[in-house]
């Protein structure tokens, strides 16, 4: 099961409502509890966390948070040093500009 559809049957629970039939659970029910209703609204929060983290990552540079090789390195300072711009260096090495600027402020060519 994906997590965005967990995350609909853990809403419609939450709201005290059955995903299959779309009927509302008798006012007896577990799921009518308000200790039940919290922990699915918990459990809602939690995949919703999880995808927007998840849609992050997939947003972000192919090595974003991996090691930086020396190769790597030389030419972020030989691209840097030639007066290209951070937008067009994290671009070129695949990272984010927070990412090439630290490197960059690591190697002293940009004051921290």
């Amino acid at each position: 099961m994906l997590a965005a559809e967990a995350l609909v049957i853990i809403r419609s629970l939450a709201n005290g409502i059955d995903p299959e039939t779309g009927e509302v659970f008798p006012a007896d029910s577990v799921y009518q509890r308000a200790q039940s209703v919290r922990a699915m609204y918990a459990a809602a929060e939690a995949l919703e966390r999880n995808a927007r983290v998840e849609q992050r990552k997939r947003e972000l540079p192919a090595k974003t948070g991996e090691p930086w090789s020396e190769d790597e390195d030389r030419k972020l300072l030989a691209g840097f040093d030639a007066g290209r711009g951070l937008p067009e260096l994290a671009t070129a090495h695949e990272r984010t500009q927070t990412g090439v600027r630290a490197r960059l402020v690591k190697y002293g060519r940009l004051a921290a």
